[in-house]
């Protein structure tokens, strides 16, 4: 019989069952059979690890570490990611049902990420300030901030990790990566890139678990300096109570319910393709979903005629196969909830043109749905729905579609098609979300950073600027006099 694999936690540069010896099993999405196991932390592991990355910062293996050298392994991290982008993939796609042609290729392109933020390593710069006082040299460097706990949610993981571990490593600090415990395999896999790149151990710890024996206590932890959470705004406010324990300073990327907006003048093709890719993209499991499609009333028909007939060549099917299009959803629970919200919205008035039901299969399959909503309050408009729904309302005008677009808790991402170039820097202005696609979506890059409004949460991952928010300020006087300091009970 083959021996389902099981994999360990990563404390302090060695491999370990957790503390109370508990273990959680994961399920295949495709076949909804068990298919591996892994070790679950204690809070004595949380504090092992929390211990290992504040004791790293002090060792001179680190601590002493040149800035250029910090960017040396992640260049080699890098590498190791390429290499291993197949395996990796193969893991996250038995573990959360994605596609295995989206979970390698992603993997792979998060190299990129790596190589971005190592040559940035050696260019965080401090100044000189014009200071105002006479005999004073003063300066300004940036130092690491510290202790960082970095929490990533399952459908994304590869590349979420890539957009917190980067920065921080860069900036000298170490870091305790905690995995979803839904899916975790190629984060605690990954793990092993991190031990051959040659990071000094603590520096880099990856653990996963429960609420209550893992996240609480990493969340609270009073060594910690640092968290950068991804996932939603329910478990999002436990963090932010959690870090009032310990003054952390936190950034928040959470859920969204994006708008997609369709001009009548806009290339029908490439909005169709726009929309489909918001929406069932990744089975919808996207937090920049594009699930709400708001369409110019003139072109609702053509457009839902187009997309349905593009829909007609999609295969559902095994994530593990080339030719597969959509996979399964990563957990039965995420079927259960969209069928009760489709069949709220239906008693609403919505119509549902195609899609809305398990596929008669084993695993987590939903066929891929389109709903006409009859009104803005429609459940789907309003629900983030994780899978691979697209709801479509009408608009008469851009003043409404702008108003439409942003009756929204959340903000994250936004996207507009229309050939009119005035009309899509007036609407994208007016946007209240913090990423904006104009005639394509879902695309990324290490160098653009993205983050959201509202309910979507606060701080920016990626781009330039990231990198600074794992560093501390500290400014530096100097008395360049040849005169002893003043009397200080002397006033001048």
């Amino acid at each position: 019989m083959h021996q389902k694999p099981h994999f360990q936690l990563y404390i302090d540069g060695a491999w370990t069952e957790g503390a109370r010896g508990q273990v959680m099993h994961s399920q295949n999405p495709a076949t909804g059979q068990d298919w591996s196991s892994f070790a679950c932390a204690a809070p004595e592991d949380v504090d092992r690890a929390v211990s290992a990355a504040r004791r790293s910062l002090d060792d001179p293996a680190w601590r002493d570490m040149t800035q250029t050298a910090r960017g040396k392994l992640l260049f080699k991290l890098a590498e190791l990611i390429e290499e291993n982008a197949g395996h990796l993939g193969q893991l996250e796609t038995t573990d959360s049902g994605k596609l295995l042609a989206e979970t390698a290729s992603q993997t792979a392109y998060v190299g990129d990420y790596y190589r971005y933020y190592a040559g940035l390593a050696d260019k965080i710069e401090g100044a000189v300030l014009p200071i105002d006082k006479p005999d004073m040299h003063v300066f300004t460097k940036r130092e690491p901030i510290g202790v960082v706990v970095a929490i990533v949610p399952w459908n994304a993981q590869m590349f979420l990790t890539a957009t917190k571990l980067g920065p921080a490593i860069a900036a000298g600090c170490s870091v305790v990566l905690k995995a979803s415990e839904i899916a975790p395999a190629p984060m605690l896999e990954f793990a092993r890139l991190i031990d051959e790149a040659g990071f000094p151990p603590g520096v880099v710890s990856v653990i996963t678990g429960d609420a209550e024996n893992c996240a609480i206590p990493l969340t609270r932890h009073p060594d910690v300096d640092r968290i950068a959470f991804t996932g939603g705004p329910e478990t999002a406010r436990h963090v932010v109570r959690n870090s009032a324990e310990n003054f952390a300073v936190t950034t928040l990327e959470l859920g969204g319910k994006s708008p997609i907006i369709v001009f009548e003048d806009a290339n029908l093709d490439g909005a169709a393709n726009g929309l489909i890719a918001g929406n069932f993209g990744a089975s919808g499991q996207s937090c920049v979903a594009g699930s709400r499609g708001l369409i110019h009333r003139p072109i609702l028909e053509a457009l839902v005629d187009k997309i349905e007939e593009k829909m007609k060549g999609v295969a559902i099917g095994d994530p593990l196969e080339t030719a597969t299009h959509i996979g399964p959803l990563c957990t039965a629970a995420q079927v259960e909830r969209i069928q009760a919200t489709l069949a709220k919205a239906t008693e609403q008035g919505a119509r549902i043109r195609f899609g809305g039901k398990p596929l008669n299969r084993p695993g987590n399959f939903l066929a891929p749905t389109l709903v006409e909503c009859a009104s803005p309050e429609t459940e789907t408009l309003k629900v983030e729905m994780f899978g691979p729904v697209m709801s479509l309302l009408p608009f008469d005008t851009e003043e409404e579609a702008i108003a439409l677009a942003n009756d929204s808790q959340f903000g994250l991402g936004s996207g507009v098609f229309t050939e009119n170039v005035a009309r899509a820097h007036r609407v994208s202005s007016r946007l209240k979300s913090g990423i904006c696609w104009i005639n394509t979506y879902r695309a990324v890059s290490p160098i653009a950073p993205f983050g959201g409004y509202n309910q979507s949460g606060y701080g920016r991952e990626a781009g330039i600027e990231a990198i600074h928010d794992y560093t501390r300020t500290k400014t530096v006087w100097l008395n360049t006099s040849e005169q002893p300091m003043s009397n200080p009970f002397v006033m001048r």
